[in-house]
């Protein structure tokens, strides 16, 4: 099942505003992850969870 889901996703024609935003996201932290919440085969959310490093 989840590959069903999988396919279902990168089949999608993402818009460009959603490639520009995932990489803006990706872009505005150092350490941590960017996480894309998927429903119904559509990206509904990004999660960015940054990380501080303290020296």
């Amino acid at each position: 099942m989840m590959i069903r889901s999988v396919e279902t996703v990168t089949t999608q024609a993402w818009s460009r505003e959603l490639e520009q935003r995932i990489r803006e996201s990706v872009g505005a932290i150092r350490y941590g992850t960017v996480t894309l919440v998927i429903q119904d085969g559509k990206v509904i959310q990004i999660d960015r969870n940054e990380k501080i490093r303290l020296k």
